[in-house]
């Protein structure tokens, strides 16, 4: 069951801290609506992890699409390109 409190118990944090623990994040609610969520290091870490990761695959998808569509370029077209483009 999520854990949820008002942001006005932040006043006593330490006890809101307490209450987070990896897989248990402590969602904050202002207003009456979510606004903040409050989460272990190691959880946020695998958080940025996940859309890294998520964000390379994608952007593999769009170059493997584009290669279906457009034609392949040779891979040693593409060295030649990035030797002469980023040589010393």
């Amino acid at each position: 069951m999520p854990n949820i409190k008002p942001v006005s118990d932040l006043r006593n944090y330490g006890e809101v801290l307490r209450d987070v623990a990896i897989g248990q994040p402590v969602f904050l609610t202002k207003n009456g609506y979510g606004r903040y969520a409050v989460l272990d290091i190691e959880e946020y870490r695998e958080y940025e992890l996940l859309k890294a990761r998520t964000k390379l695959l994608a952007e593999v998808e769009k170059g493997r699409r584009s290669g279906e569509e457009e034609g392949w370029i040779p891979a040693e077209d593409v060295l030649t390109y990035f030797e002469e483009k980023y040589h010393d």
